[in-house]
């Protein structure tokens, strides 16, 4: 039998929606979390969940 487990919300730490196996890879994947409302970026690979962190918007000099 294969390993699953659910995501676990980044901010909240809350359970989500999605279950991911040992073979689950996810590249830029847009989680949602129904509790808190939010939505994050995340990889996954190997059951490891890593979050990707977006630079803020620069303003534009003119």
């Amino acid at each position: 039998m294969q390993n699953e487990k659910w995501v676990l919300c980044p901010v909240c730490g809350n359970k989500t929606r999605i279950k991911i196996r040992e073979n689950t890879v996810l590249l830029n994947f847009p989680l949602f979390c129904p509790k808190c409302r939010q939505e994050q970026l995340i990889n996954v690979q190997q059951l490891k969940v890593t979050i990707i962190k977006e630079p803020d918007a620069q303003t534009q000099s003119r």
